[in-house]
């Protein structure tokens, strides 16, 4: 729904999300109460090695973001990019990139990228929106890792991309140790 003179407020919140983490949902929750449409940007990202291809980790994505759309009203849409986050922001009209933080340490990279993307366009601005509290902690490779090792995971990863996850990993069917 745009605001009053006709302008839609597009952000993009790209990653590679391999797997999506509570803390994504969290991020991506709050991003869409700024905006009128949200595009989630699953990046190819082939360096990073994913544990899932391309096209199920966006399956997953928007199984998992369809709850947060229905919930805000905001309409979310996953989609797959590759090549410069800028050139994809500018190609899907997007007036803001949005960056997740957990600590500082990614405050450090986020602030050189943020640099680098205004400098390659002053037209998309970048908000980095803090994870919450119970979210700071997670990340996608710490998830991957800890069910490698038999760790439950189970509260770091909504449902479906838990069950997925475990059964990428040759997990499934397995009982999981409590802890980590």
């Amino acid at each position: 729904m745009p605001r009053p003179g006709g302008t839609e407020r597009v952000g993009l919140y790209p990653g590679t999300f391999d797997p999506v983490t509570n803390g994504h949902l969290d991020v991506i929750a709050r991003a869409a109460r700024l905006v009128d449409r949200l595009i989630v940007g699953v990046a190819t990202n082939a360096e990073k090695n994913p544990l899932f291809p391309l096209e199920e980790r966006v399956e997953l994505a928007a199984a998992e973001v369809a709850l947060v759309a229905e919930r805000t009203g905001t309409c979310i849409e996953v989609r797959p990019f590759q090549g410069l986050l800028i050139g994809y922001a500018r190609e899907v009209g997007a007036g803001m990139i949005v960056r997740g933080l957990r600590a500082v340490s990614d405050f450090d990279y986020e602030f050189q990228m943020a640099g680098m993307n205004h400098r390659l366009d002053a037209g998309v601005e970048t908000v980095f929106l803090m994870a919450s509290e119970r979210n700071q902690f997670i990340s996608s490779r710490f998830v991957k890792e800890i069910a490698r090792l038999g760790g439950d995971v189970s509260s770091f990863v909504p449902p479906l991309t838990h069950a997925r996850t475990l059964a990428r990993l040759g997990l499934d069917g397995v009982p999981e140790s409590k802890g980590s």
